[in-house]
């Protein structure tokens, strides 16, 4: 490449020209990343709601511990019952 004059209209739109296709096809690469990023972001907020339901279902699944002690509290005195009048 020989160096021009920078005072010449022409090299100067060349050289603009040239400036401006490597700057479209810069913004056309972050447009498209943007765009997959914008993507994924989707597919994450969509994983995070199901797991958020799945999560509330299994929470509303479980029984809390003290109904289960509870529950084998009353089964134990029921046993000690039952065996002192078959007696």
């Amino acid at each position: 490449m020989t160096e021009s004059d920078p005072n010449d209209p022409v090299a100067v739109a060349l050289e603009l020209e040239r400036l401006r296709g490597t700057l479209e096809a810069g913004f056309a690469r972050v447009d498209g990343s943007l765009a997959l990023l914008v993507q994924r972001s989707d597919q994450t907020d969509k994983q995070l709601a199901d797991h958020e339901a799945r999560l509330d279902a299994l929470e509303r699944a479980r029984w809390p511990l003290a109904s289960i002690g509870a529950l084998a509290a009353v089964a134990t005195l029921a046993v000690a019952a039952w065996e002192l009048t078959a007696r």
